[in-house]
């Protein structure tokens, strides 16, 4: 039984380095990657987890219930997978660097996962229907509205503040959609990062308040969407997806604005590369080599589940 424990933990902690190295990459979610990895749910019922139960038991001082009732054995490897990569991937491996210099092979390996994910998880719908292309349509379009939003002016003014966090924690954890680039469009990145290293307590506070209420409140409405409407949400997820491959496309046409210094994608347009040269070759090798892993993935899950279905 340790043994099982052991191995589950390290692959939940391997799943979060794999969420972890999502959220290094701009437009990429740490919930996309969740999604394609099949913890979405179980990652929405452990954030739900701490819940009001929770809240009386730390009212009460039960220090045991209140460490045992949440996912903490799920959460905790989860969470050092993350921060293992997020650590590795910009203290060791510089992925923001590959980014600079060789973005079309970080881009072309997660357009191949991304796009793999997307053909399994319609493959798992199993009864197809004029709402359920309505349902795909309209996620793809979302998708497609918000990576091709701008950056606006906007207050600084604490409640703004606190709806910037509940916005980007809402964004972080819908699959296909970045928090950060959500803080981005609501002009806010430089500003909430900015008061974060300086510890300015004014903005860090209702920032947080937000980033809680929007976790608390959306991660619990995606869950009821999942337990009552589950075909249905997951398609349209899956059309957000798609959507999102606009921005994900490795060759692109892209256009920046300075933000404190540095360089932030305003917008981008997909293109076709001029010639076949050496990094067009390996990022079109990288982006099979993702698709190909994902489908590996989904057989052995298979195997193991003996063709369970995604769909109830």
């Amino acid at each position: 039984m340790k043994l099982n424990i052991n191995k589950e933990t390290a692959i939940i902690a391997a799943k979060g380095f794999c969420m972890g190295s999502a959220d290094v990459i701009p437009g990429v979610s740490g919930g996309t990657m969740a999604f394609i990895l099949g913890i979405y749910p179980r990652l929405l019922a452990a954030i739900n987890s701490f819940d009001l139960v929770w809240l009386r038991m730390l009212m009460r001082f039960d220090v045991k219930g209140a460490l045992t009732y949440p996912h903490f054995g799920f959460l905790l490897p989860l969470g050092t997978g993350i921060f293992a990569a997020l650590l590795f991937f910009t203290r060791v491996v510089s992925l923001p660097g590959y980014l600079e210099t060789d973005p079309e092979l970080i881009y072309g390996l997660f357009f191949g996962l991304i796009v793999s994910s997307a053909i399994v998880l319609l493959r798992h719908i199993p009864q197809w229907s004029g709402m359920r292309w309505v349902q795909l349509i309209a996620g793809t379009f979302l998708g497609l509205v918000v990576v091709n939003l701008v950056p606006t002016t906007t207050p600084d003014a604490a409640w703004f503040i606190f709806l910037s966090g509940a916005l980007a924690i809402t964004a972080m954890i819908l699959p296909g959609i970045s928090g950060s680039f959500i803080l981005l469009i609501l002009g806010k990145y430089a500003y909430i990062f900015d008061a974060l290293g300086h510890f300015r307590f004014t903005v860090i506070i209702p920032f947080a308040l937000g980033v809680a209420t929007g976790l608390a409140l959306f991660s619990r409405f995606l869950e009821w969407l999942l337990r009552v409407y589950r075909q249905g949400t997951i398609t349209v997820i899956i059309g957000i997806l798609i959507g999102t491959l606009w921005l994900i496309w490795p060759f692109q046409n892209k256009v920046y604005v300075e933000v404190s210094g540095k360089q932030r994608l305003l917008g981008s347009t997909p293109e076709l590369p001029d010639s076949l040269n050496s990094t067009v070759l390996l990022s079109i090798l990288l982006m099979v080599a993702g698709f190909v892993a994902v489908l590996v993935i989904d057989r052995l899950s298979q195997i193991k589940n003996d063709g369970e279905s995604i769909a109830d």
